[in-house]
């Protein structure tokens, strides 16, 4: 399929599916995450994270792939900001975004890959899993498309996954233990893993609907870190550190009440906090810093 092609059906999954209200007011694409009491405070530290690295304040902040702004902890981000500027291929995204942020957005209807800004338009840029619905080939450009967005002596932020990292095996072996001792306890219902009809295949469609006349699902490429360095070494300012070392699978099936799960997951946000370079690498979802050095004064 054309590149162009993909990215009308990724904009059409997230009008038609992904951005649609379930019975139980979340988004579809909440499916992806978890929700549970168990895991709220992490989840919640980890989205703070991202914005721990944005400055405080400024006149634009671009959220590239913004979606509705589904979170309170995403709102956060552009709190100092005069204005926040969603970009998103999809309109649902953008119509939701607009009811959250209203007077304080702007809303523009495009493609992360080919921004329609000039230079050193924002004080501030996010971006949250959106670069991995990119084709491979485009991922380098889009990085150096946000960069030149941003102003001198400002950072950028972006969140995706890591198709292979240095934990995944030790990971995918809790998952499949936790899933063990869980069989034969009937009152224990979470599940293990997305179902299959939400499971993300890298470098091709993941199957997100029903058979009917949704579309079959959104496109996702994720590299490794080993990838982004070859890739950007000399090239960007860029900063590698844990935003979540674990999968949602993972969250699932070992963060359990019963095993004090809210107390391990405590342990394992320090964890990255004291070394967030080794989880940002070795972790499933890293967190990209990208700071623009400030101009020169004159003597």
């Amino acid at each position: 399929m054309q590149t162009e092609d993909v990215k009308r059906e990724v904009g059409k999954f997230y009008d038609e599916v992904g951005w649609q209200t379930e019975t139980d007011g979340h988004y579809q694409n909440a499916q992806y995450e978890d929700l549970r009491p168990v895991s709220a405070e992490y989840i919640a530290r980890c989205h703070a994270r991202a914005g721990s690295h944005l400055a405080k304040s400024g006149q634009y902040l671009l959220d590239a792939g913004s979606g509705p702004v589904q979170y309170d902890a995403y709102l956060a981000y552009s709190a100092g900001y005069q204005q926040r500027v969603c970009l998103d291929l999809s309109h649902v995204a953008l119509t939701e975004a607009r009811k959250r942020l209203g007077e304080r957005g702007f809303f523009v209807v495009a493609d992360i890959a080919h921004l329609p800004f000039k230079p050193e338009a924002f004080d501030g840029i996010i971006s949250l899993h959106t670069i991995h619905h990119l084709p491979a080939e485009e991922k380098k450009a889009c990085y150096l498309g946000l960069y030149r967005c941003l102003k001198p002596g400002r950072s950028m932020v972006t969140v995706d996954g890591w198709n292979q990292h240095g934990l995944k095996r030790l990971t995918q072996w809790m998952v499949r233990k936790a899933s063990q001792l869980k069989k034969g306890n009937p009152s224990n219902t979470a599940p293990t893993a997305a179902p299959a009809s939400q499971a993300q295949v890298v470098g091709t469609w993941a199957v997100a609907s029903e058979a009917g006349s949704h579309p079959a699902g959104t496109f996702v490429t994720k590299n490794n870190a080993a990838w982004f360095e070859e890739t950007f070494n000399g090239v960007l300012p860029y900063e590698i550190r844990a935003w979540r070392s674990v999968s949602v699978s993972f969250l699932r099936a070992v963060i359990q009440p019963e095993w004090g799960g809210k107390f391990w997951l405590r342990v394992l946000y320090r964890l990255e906090e004291w070394f967030p370079h080794y989880f940002g690498k070795n972790g499933q979802y890293p967190l990209i810093v990208i700071r623009k050095p400030g101009r020169q004064q004159p003597a």
